[in-house]
């Protein structure tokens, strides 16, 4: 043999040891190694990690093959790791219909299981026998692939397997909120076999998902159809998830040195140099010991006092691990790879040397790493007096592969084999640098020349869709659909992607499809869906938001992001485009907009600078015809081209130009909305509804409508004006306006004249909206049928999109969605001085009389609808409804032969024409169209079966519809709220946004405590989470509506703005939207009705604003804005911050001096009041609480007792310790008296850290110091004459006594706490910690009564 250099010799010595302790133990048939040589399982995690030293020694060989046994030892290599990877390839493909199913199921029992049989590669336990949900062992399976591939393997054959890849891609893109078992099967750590979200999992999926994305599997030699597709987004929110976790692992970890692998080799998947320093210090600092680390505290595996005969740990026994959980080596061969990748030579050689004490020498001197050090039995008691101090002994497998791997690529870095480059040839090691500032290139397209000449007006240049040919804009639901083909495969039976949805990263690429080019906008603007798309402010925020979001997260990919946006007819405002459009495009010009850089251009400009995705998976490759689509796809396009844009609704032709005349009248279903609202502010004890059930508080929307009562005001119409708003329309008006001009015969073959615009306006007004239908609560009613008759002729009658929605909300709650409004003939007549004495006599038996009156041609007021039924016991009118249709009714008469379904002709001896009687399920005879002017109805048959709208039938649902259209142009929001709710609309994404919040470790709550809040802990279907609002409403529909929306904002916030959330655990939306109110009555100084108004007619931006200086504690003032709506200004100058700046009214004077002496008092109360609601604790209140509750035997808060063993159980820094805390003190419906009672836990900390006593004795009920601070309070009150001698500081009487035993105080204050303590600042001589502290002092017998003592409380 030649002489070989020392290099050479040096690598053969590994090459030996790699083959005695790694690949003797390969299965020669499957290519897997066994646990052990008496356990045959392999589990896909360690034995990816057992191959990475064969791969890492292979390109070892690589470099320095000048022989060719050294190429021929290389090419062994590098096939035993294809064998391994192949092995457990065909391992996983055996369970194909689990990865299908897994997709749509989620469930642990569908998952693909952790280990499998080593001889032949077949499952050894039972879906339930084991927890084999662990996303993180196939995700490390597909990075290692993917890096394997890139160094040049060829480990993947055919396509079949790469579309069986790509479904390992879907099934593990979710990762970030489906909880698992973790890297050590354990999940929740007492072994219950609870799943849990693991912060290793999901770094280790966001690896492998950028790992694998756009990757070639057949590496140089393959085609576009050996491709692999990655959403961007996907991999995006698994990053956002994991960011908020770290360093925590888990709610049950607090820590885990299993991070190691996430921050460092081999996943990288932090980008942000400071978290990585900040976890890795974390688990040196409390994990790291003289052996190794441990993987997280209270591990009670393999520690001498574990019971080895159950799997499972008792709560109460983890506390017995604490400080004696084994030390495992492995965690120092992590750390020398970790430090090797930072260049940090002199830490390398640090932890080298550490680890090399600790190995084990085998008889033929090489060193082994061990599995695990524990504590002998008998050495137990030392080390838990002095931990650190005992020797400790191997337990466990020696060698262990995945560590001895692990060490052995450290030596191979070490000793300069090996460059680090080529352990990461797809560079992931560079995620965490410092990148050039991404341009996010916009692009503005016109959907026709008519916007495109209205943004000329103001100087903005842009295309239409005609001009951007041959690139074709798409809406992003059309990108969504293509990419459900991805990963189709008939042979597998792998059906392809199944989620829907598409991010912004995504729509911000530009995608080639043969020789066409697509864009897509983004998916959030898809109007169709949604009512807060109709908010051009919130449009506006929301694209500066994604912009800022673009510049952060646009990683990993070639080109430039480039955002297109449709401006459509759907935005503009009364046929203006409104400002906020305006001014985003004028900054988009300048270049920079909130500190983005941005391009505002053409698209063809961007061709070359974009990024660009070849959607080259459409083509039907399975059927032999790789260059043509796939015929289901060719068909969805060339369906889809034609429509996409084109579909605009009919509805608002020319909605905005005409302004309704508001002809006010009040009617029986005024304030039927209203009623409906459950916001509750005025109670001084916020959130306390009592014990009434929402079905007994609605029972007051039955009101008699008002023809049953006498009505006195003769000249005005039925709907006479409600006194407070005096009436509207004088009585001279009444014979001209009280009727709307709304019948005129309309020939559509003419062309259309100013009376037919009209009429079409009229028509949109008409057209009026849906939801699970209601219990019907009705009285007996002797005229249901009649009355509905009346309802439908008022809608007609009345233009104030209010009354229409209250009449609408009347129908549905007695009738249904479903009712059918058509057949229901229509009355026209004039406002009349008849028509209070038609009211008086309005009963059964009236129905002569009226007809009679009819017959003489005098008309009853506006709609209180007159039926002719000569003979008929009860008589119906019916009202037909104006369609807005586009097509003509087909009808014998040719004068109701146009759009208007109306029939009318203008025919002045016609005033009595009746029509003939129709087969009616209400045997009615006839109706009459009676009138004394010039407007009659015809109705002919065709139209008294039922009214047709194009051959439909007209509900409920189709009138609340239109009416939903009206109200979103008129943009008056509390009405497009309720009818939304109304028509069960859902908020887009709104699943998405609850799993944005819980998977930061936020849980949710909806509905108003204390009766009805519903947490939300784990992620639920967009259908069970609608339900559960709604559940939780009642018929609330607005607020049902507005919790939805507040979710979706609070997402936002967290996602952009996850500081504004720190130290707050819970999101409660009741309570948060009732502080909304409290606050908006506050600074708008009105009642809580009219705050709650206020509140649902708040734009959908003005909303999101109103909720950001909530949650930020921001000072806010309102100004009132056209059209009513108000805005919420920041209050920078402390000039304004005091003062409401509402220019409804005038501020100056006795007013404004009366609100600023208000303000001033009352902040601390505020600032309670919104960090109880927020439920904003102090920092590290948690932990401090555990440190109170280990010194006493429980916290008793509000009946619910926090038990001593609950410090057994859990560390304290668990998030489910922290949950149990929480838990108890949400029973505290109050939030205000809530943060009292976390301030008297502050004391009790106090108490405890500066060890004044040893133990805090017996259960401390919190409560009773907080009502002996209040005492305390009152009787210095008492002796300095303060405030509170007004109200609870009186000297006691009867009549102070009954007051009291109301339930509440003279000054409203909650929970029989005097108000002015809620309002004392914590400092001070008066300051509640003050009291507090004294209060602990006089409850507790543990503090010492008399004598000296240190007083370490300032």
């Amino acid at each position: 043999m030649r002489s070989r250099s020392n290099s050479g010799v040096r690598l053969d010595y590994y090459q030996r040891i790699v083959h005695r302790l790694i690949l003797a133990h390969q299965e020669p048939v499957t290519g897997l190694f066994p646990a052990s040589n008496v356990n045959s399982h392999a589990w896909i995690r360690d034995n990816v990690y057992c191959i990475l030293a064969v791969w890492g020694l292979s390109m070892a060989y690589k470099k320095i093959a000048d022989q060719d046994e050294d190429r021929a030892k290389c090419y062994e290599l590098e096939q035993s790791c294809v064998k391994l990877m192949r092995g457990l390839l065909m391992a996983m493909m055996n369970q194909k219909d689990k990865v299908e199913k897994f997709k749509m199921t989620q469930s642990p029992f569908d998952s693909l299981h952790a280990k499998y049989s080593s001889k032949n590669g077949l499952p050894v336990v039972a879906d339930n026998e084991w927890g084999h949900l662990q996303i993180d062992a196939v995700s490390l399976y597909l990075l290692i692939l993917a890096q394997m591939t890139a160094s040049g393997l060829q480990i993947v054959f055919s396509l079949d397997e790469v579309s069986f890849i790509q479904n390992l891609v879907f099934y593990i893109e979710s990762a970030y909120s489906i909880p698992d078992y973790g890297i050590w099967e354990r999940g929740d750590k007492t072994n219950h076999g609870e799943p849990e979200l693991n912060a290793s999992s999901i770094g280790m999926a966001k690896a492998a998902l950028e790992a694998m994305n756009e990757l070639d599997l057949f590496g140089a030699r393959g085609g576009p159809a050996s491709v692999i597709h990655v959403l961007a987004d996907e991999a995006h929110k698994c990053q956002a998830v994991l960011q908020s976790m770290l360093p925590r692992e888990s709610n049950s970890k607090e820590l885990d040195s299993g991070l190691l692998c996430v921050i460092g080799f081999p996943a990288f998947a932090v980008d942000d140099a400071q978290l990585i320093h900040n976890t890795k210090d974390a688990i040196l600092s409390r994990l790291q010991g003289k052996y190794g680390c441990k993987r997280f505290l209270r591990d009670g595996y393999r520690t001498p006092k574990e019971d080895p005969t159950r799997l499972y740990y008792e709560r109460w026994e983890l506390r017995m691990f604490e400080n004696i959980e084994c030390e495992w080596p492995l965690f120092y061969c992590y750390l020398i790879l970790f430090h090797a990748f930072q260049n940090d030579k002199r830490a390398v050689q640090d932890y080298a040397d550490r680890l090399e004490k600790i190995m084990v020498r085998s008889e033929d001197g090489i060193l082994l790493v061990p599995e695990s050090y524990a504590v002998p039995q008998e050495l137990v008691g030392n080390e838990y007096q002095k931990p650190g101090s005992q020797p400790r002994e191997v337990v466990g497998r020696c060698p262990f592969l995945w560590g001895q791997s692990l060490f052995i690529l450290g030596r191979l870095l070490q000793e300069g084999f090996l460059a680090v480059g080529e352990l990461d040839p797809l560079n992931r090691r560079l995620g965490a640098q410092k990148k050039p500032d991404v341009v996010v290139q916009v692009v503005i397209i016109a959907e026709d020349n008519e916007i495109r000449d209205k943004l000329a007006e103001h100087d903005l240049h842009v295309q239409t869709i005609a001009e951007v040919a041959p690139i074709e804009v798409q809406p992003a639901r059309v990108l969504s659909h293509l990419y459900t083909y991805l990963g189709r495969n008939r042979k597998l039976g792998l059906t392809g992607r199944k989620s829907r949805d598409v991010g912004i990263l995504s729509t911000s690429k530009l995608y080639s499809l043969k020789d066409r080019i697509f864009a897509f906008t983004p998916q959030h603007i898809d109007y169709e869906e949604y009512y807060t798309t109709r908010d051009p402010d919130l449009l506006a925020s929301n694209f500066t938001t994604n912009l800022a979001f673009l510049t952060n997260n646009w990683r990993h990919m070639l080109g430039r992001p480039t955002i297109t946006l449709m401006a459509t007819h759907y935005m503009l405002d009364q046929d203006k485009i409104p400002l906020a459009m305006i001014q985003t495009m004028r900054k988009l010009k300048s270049g920079y907009i909130n500190g983005t850089r941005v391009m505002l251009g053409n698209l063809k400009d961007f061709l070359n600078t974009s990024a660009i995705t070849d959607l080259s998976f459409l083509g039907s490759t399975e059927d032999g015809y790789p260059d043509r689509l796939h015929p289901d796809v060719q068909t969805y396009l060339d369906e889809h081209l034609l429509r996409s844009f084109s579909n605009r609704s009919t509805m608002n032709l020319r909605g905005g130009q005409l302004r309704p005349r508001h002809l006010r009248r009040r009617m029986s279903c005024k304030g039927a909305i209203k009623k409906t609202r459950s916001i509750n502010v005025d109670s001084d004890n916020l959130g306390m509804e009592g014990p009434t059930p929402l079905t007994e508080r609605r029972l007051s929307s039955i009101v008699p409508p008002p023809w049953l009562q006498a009505n006195k005001q003769g000249h005005v119409s039925v709907f006479a004006t409600t006194p407070e708003e005096g009436p509207t329309s004088p009585p001279q008006l009444g014979g001209e306006l009280g009727l709307r001009e709304n019948i005129y015969p309309v020939d559509p073959l003419h062309s259309r004249s100013a009376m037919d615009r009209r009429s079409e306006f009229v028509r949109q007004q008409e057209i009026t909206v849906p939801k699970i239908l209601i219990q019907r609560h009705r009285a007996e009613t002797n005229f249901a049928d009649t009355e509905v008759e009346e309802l439908i002729a008022m809608l007609r009658e009345t233009e104030n999109l209010d009354d229409q929605g209250d009449i609408l909300q009347y129908l549905v709650d007695t009738q249904g969605l479903d009712f059918n409004t058509a057949g229901l003939g229509l009355k026209h007549k004039k406002d009349d001085d008849n028509a209070s004495e038609l009211e008086h006599e309005y009963a059964d038996d009236a129905m002569l009389e009226l007809q009679n009156i009819a017959r003489g041609g005098v008309s009853g007021g506006g709609g209180a609808g007159a039926g002719a039924g000569v003979g008929a016991k009860r008589s119906m009118a019916v009202p037909t409804v104006i369609i807005d249709a586009t097509t003509s009714t087909a009808s014998n008469s040719s004068s109701s032969n146009n759009s208007n379904s109306a029939a009318a002709a203008k025919d002045e001896d016609n005033a009595n024409s009746v029509v003939a009687p129709t087969s009616h399920a209400h045997a009615q005879s006839a109706a009459t169209a009676a009138s004394n002017n010039n407007n009659s109805f015809i109705n002919d048959s065709s139209q008294s079966e039922g009214m047709l709208e194009e051959g439909r039938v007209v509900t409920v649902r189709d009138l609340l519809k239109g009416l939903y259209e009206k109200a979103c142009q008129q943009k008056l929001w509390g009405l497009v709220r309720h009818t939304a709710g109304m028509l069960g609309k859902r908020v887009e994404d709104l699943g998405k946004a609850v799993t944005d919040l819980l998977v930061r470790q936020k849980q949710v709550t909806v509905g108003m405590p204390p009766n009805n809040e519903h947490t939300i802990t784990a992620p639920l279907p967009e259908v069970e989470l609608r339900q559960l609002i709604h559940d939780a409403y009642g018929d609330d529909e607005s607020t049902a509506m507005l919790t939805q929306e507040l979710m979706v904002y609070l997402a936002m916030f967290i996602r952009t703005e996850p500081q504004l959330f720190h130290e707050m655990l819970r999101l409660r939306v009741g309570l948060i939207i009732q502080v909304m109110a409290k606050e908006l009555s506050r600074t708008l100084n009105c009642g809580g009705e009219a705050a709650s108004e206020h509140l649902l007619n708040l734009s959908p931006f003005e909303m999101k604003n109103l909720l950001y200086h909530i949650l930020s504690g921001k000072e806010f003032a309102v100004s009132s804005v056209a059209r009513g709506n108000l805005s919420i200004v920041s209050c920078k100058s402390s000039r304004v911050s005091k003062k409401s700046q509402i220019g409804l009214g005038d501020p100056e004077g006795e007013d404004a001096l009366i609100a600023t002496i208000d303000d001033r008092q009352g902040q601390w109360l505020r600032r309670r009041r919104l960090d109880g609601a927020l439920n904003r604790v102090p920092r590290d209140f948690y932990s401090r609480v555990w440190t109170v509750l280990e010194r006493c035997q429980g916290l008793a808060i509000e009946g619910r007792v926090l038990q001593q063993s609950l410090t057994q159980e859990m560390t304290p820094g668990e998030l489910k310790f922290a949950l149990e805390v929480e838990t108890a003190l949400n029973q505290i419906p109050q939030p205000e008296y809530r943060q009292l009672v976390v301030e008297a836990l502050m004391v009790l900390t106090l108490v405890t850290e500066h060890n004044m006593v040893p133990s805090l004795g017996d259960i401390i009920y919190v409560e009773h110091l907080v009502h002996k601070a209040n005492q305390l309070f009152l009787e210095d009150q008492r002796k300095v004459q303060g405030d509170a001698t007004l109200c609870c500081a009186k000297l006691k009487d009867g009549k102070e006594q009954q007051q009291a035993a109301s339930g509440m105080l003279l000054c409203g204050g909650a929970a029989y706490i005097c108000q002015h303590l809620y309002d004392s600042a914590p400092s001070g001589s008066y300051g509640t910690m003050t009291y507090m502290s004294r209060a602990v002092a006089l409850v507790l017998d543990c503090v010492p009564k008399h004598g000296e003592m240190e007083c370490a409380i300032s």
